[in-house]
């Protein structure tokens, strides 16, 4: 314990994404921070392997860009000279809403692709370069240990090969152990008891690869960076992402809802064929090399909602998918985890100044909730529409409001960079609803969607 470090130790359940960004906050408060992680990871491990979905096109949006930079400072730069190209969102995304191409205009939004295994080693790296970081690979978390007071005192654990289980005390555990969390059943245990899961089916299936792409030099370099054919209820219900990426890749994921895309070359191709944006069954077509296929199916939509349960332990946070899971086609996973970083970080540095954790961790899950809102909101209301009856009134407005702003997007690119603001969570969805908005999109033509042709 120091002055800038006003508390001794952290334990951090699970080192993928969420639990890397969560160490580097934890490391600038506490004097030692324990990474405990199931799996045989080190620092030249890239995606989890756990993480099912770490194959798959993965999106940072501008916010969670600008968080990482700060955090992880020239991060972004390491990205650029490895590969990775940062293009502004209106100019470098070839985007097909459900009423046609997007303007490709500039919007002043900097974003940057890469694969998330390349991310996730990078971040590994530096956090575990930190001298207040240690990792316990191999090492599975069994469950909480508690004191006198009820606080949560630390974890229990099995290094994997060892006689006996491990208990680690803590100032603070964070649980970043992803969907696969068992917090709530922890929990049950304690006596705490925790409302229902909140589940949003999403009925999609990814299939992804990753293939050579030009070099930007090149002649047959296309004039995008990405290419994306956005889903939408209930007519698109096939669409697909195209990512320029690190050592002149693309990495392609398409998705159909009710619907497999084929994870053989040429069913994967004919899939692509069926898109109304041409560019990614171009790019494909014309690979000369190519990774292994994957596909994915576990996407749904789910929240445990720790923000409302009654008597939450003190020196106990839950972040990342641990707590939400998000369907990933909205690209907010990453984002958001990253925002749930940078709101513990204020926390800790606000509560620093009188060396007192109590109460921390029943604000934070509070505040969590409310920041979990809207990027929920915007993923479920979606996903809700592809049921064909019983859809929520929110969700049916939301629908309503979207159709008639994409048909003014395409045309308007003011209207469009609004929409990208918000999307890349820069601004807030009361941006769409200002009056200049608005007016344009109560009175857009109520005909002339490509919606019901493109499928």
């Amino acid at each position: 314990m120091t002055a800038d470090r006003p508390w001794d130790k952290a334990v951090v359940i699970g080192a993928s994404y969420a639990g890397l960004v969560t160490a580097r906050v934890l490391a600038d408060h506490f004097g030692e921070v324990v990474l405990v992680e199931r799996d045989p990871v080190d620092e030249d491990t890239g995606a989890h392997p756990g993480a099912p979905q770490g194959y798959h096109a993965h999106a940072l949006l501008a916010k969670g860009g600008e968080i990482l930079e700060r955090l992880f400072p020239g991060l972004r730069e390491e990205l650029r000279a490895a590969g990775a190209p940062v293009f502004d969102y209106g100019e470098g995304i070839d985007f097909l809403l459900p009423a046609g191409l997007a303007p490709r205009q500039h919007t002043g939004i900097p974003v940057q692709s890469f694969t998330r295994d390349e991310l996730e080693r990078r971040l590994r790296r530096k956090v575990l370069a930190l001298p207040e970081v240690t990792l316990m690979p191999s090492t599975s978390c069994t469950g909480l240990t508690r004191d006198s007071s009820g606080r949560v005192s630390g974890v229990t654990c099995e290094p994997r090969g060892a006689a006996e289980p491990v208990e680690l005390s803590a100032d603070l555990v964070v649980d970043a152990s992803g969907r696969s969390s068992s917090l709530t059943d922890w929990l049950g245990a304690m006596g705490v008891a925790v409302p229902p899961k909140r589940t949003v089916k999403a009925k999609v299936t990814y299939t992804s690869m990753i293939f050579d792409r030009p070099e930007e030099k090149h002649d047959g370099h296309p004039d995008f960076y990405a290419a994306y054919q956005m889903p939408f209820a209930p007519s698109v219900s096939r669409a697909g992402v195209l990512l320029a990426v690190e050592r002149n890749r693309w990495t392609c994921s398409l998705c159909g809802f009710h619907d497999q895309p084929p994870t053989d070359d040429k069913g994967y191709l004919a899939f692509a064929e069926s898109l109304k944006n041409p560019h990614l069954a171009q790019q494909i077509a014309r690979r000369t090399v190519q990774e292994p296929t994957y596909r994915y199916t576990n996407v749904d939509n789910q929240w445990r909602p720790y923000h409302a349960v009654t008597h939450w332990p003190d020196r106990l946070v839950a972040v990342g998918d641990a707590v939400c899971v998000f369907n990933p086609v909205y690209g907010q996973g990453l984002t958001v985890a990253a925002m749930e970083a940078e709101l513990l970080q204020g926390m800790l540095a606000r509560a620093g100044a009188s060396a007192r954790l109590d109460g921390l961790a029943r604000d934070f899950q509070k505040k969590l909730g409310r920041l979990l809102m809207g990027p929920w909101t915007l993923s479920t209301n979606s996903d809700l529409m592809w049921t064909p009856s019983g859809q929520p009134l929110a969700a049916r407005f939301a629908h309503w409001y979207n159709t008639r702003l994409f048909r003014v997007a395409v045309k308007d690119a003011a209207v469009w960079a609004r929409f990208a603001r918000v999307i890349n969570m820069v601004a807030s969805p009361a941006l769409l609803f200002h009056p200049a908005v608005a007016l344009k999109v109560l009175t857009a033509r109520a005909a002339g969607s490509l919606d019901a042709e493109t499928s």
